[in-house]
């Protein structure tokens, strides 16, 4: 029942994804066919934006498929780190992103551009309201997935650049006040490449096998050795094997070679119970015998 369920819910959020991926698409459309009418460079510029968009949403997709195979003889831990690759794809593109706008903005210092009519603003309107839509679709997904928030931050940007666009054209239209544009761009900028910052560290430090943030081996060592009949816990691994599961790898010491399929399943589920490690590969020595081959 409980897989049924899982199944149902996976299948939810990827019609979900292929739904936001159609309106993106059909949102760049609309914008390039909107800045070749009203002759607005910026508008196209913003229309390829929304196609990163629309791109980043189907490297989720395709991650969450490939992440949903079961493990083989070539993928023995599975294939749950495509969503990881995904996220770190996703994150550089938002960096390129934040960067092109803040070169951009700086540009338009130099040459400033007068947006061409109120045609701008009614399609970014538009676009605004689609990339709300589409940000509440992945946003439901993105709060248990490294990946899904990935391209969540794809579409907050663009439907923060749509507001750029709406505010900054309206003050210049009433008010010819040419540098709020590159003010709202400079901002739009800062917040994309502070939200990748926030997410890259993590989503390389899974890539790097690294110890879990909420882990502190040292503490896993005290705990492991409380466990009755252990006498010592050395040369100890422990990572990441995707977003959600946790792996260990250690050499237990222990007093009684008898007990020993005891002290294991004691030591497994007080790790998975206290560190949520749900994969734990144990190497079991007499504590006498230090040496790695006895």
């Amino acid at each position: 029942m409980g897989h049924n369920h899982n199944h149902d819910v996976e299948k939810l959020g990827d019609s979900r994804l292929i739904w936001a991926i159609a309106i993106n698409m059909l949102l760049t459309l609309a914008q390039i066919i909107g800045g070749i009418v009203s002759g607005s460079l910026s508008l196209i510029a913003d229309a390829l934006h929304n196609f990163s968009d629309a791109a980043s949403l189907v490297i989720a997709l395709v991650a969450r498929k490939i992440g949903r195979k079961p493990a083989d003889y070539f993928k023995s831990f599975g294939y749950k780190r495509a969503e990881v690759i995904a996220t770190l794809i996703n994150l550089v593109t938002l960096v390129i992103v934040g960067i092109y706008l803040i070169y951009e903005a700086l540009w338009r210092l130099y040459e400033p551009q007068i947006i061409e009519g109120w045609m701008v603003v009614i399609v970014a309107s538009i676009a605004l309201v689609i990339d709300i839509v589409t940000a509440i679709l992945t946003y439901t997904m993105s709060k248990n997935s490294i990946n899904m928030r990935a391209a969540f931050l794809h579409n907050l940007s663009d439907a923060l650049a749509s507001v750029g666009v709406i505010i900054a054209g309206s003050l210049i239209l009433l008010y010819e006040w040419y540098w709020s544009d590159t003010m709202l761009t400079l901002m739009i900028a800062t917040y994309v490449l502070y939200q990748a910052a926030t997410l890259l560290p993590k989503t390389i430090h899974i890539l790097m096998e690294g110890t879990p943030e909420h882990i502190k081996i040292d503490d896993v060592i005290k705990k492991m050795q409380t466990v009755d009949g252990v006498v010592e816990i050395h040369h100890i691994h422990i990572w990441q094997l995707d977003e959600h599961r946790n792996a260990i790898e250690t050499h237990v010491q222990i007093k009684d070679f008898n007990r020993f399929q005891e002290i294991k399943e004691n030591l497994k589920h007080m790790l998975k119970e206290q560190f949520s490690i749900t994969h734990s590969t144990l190497e079991f020595e007499i504590n006498h015998c230090r040496d790695e081959h006895c």
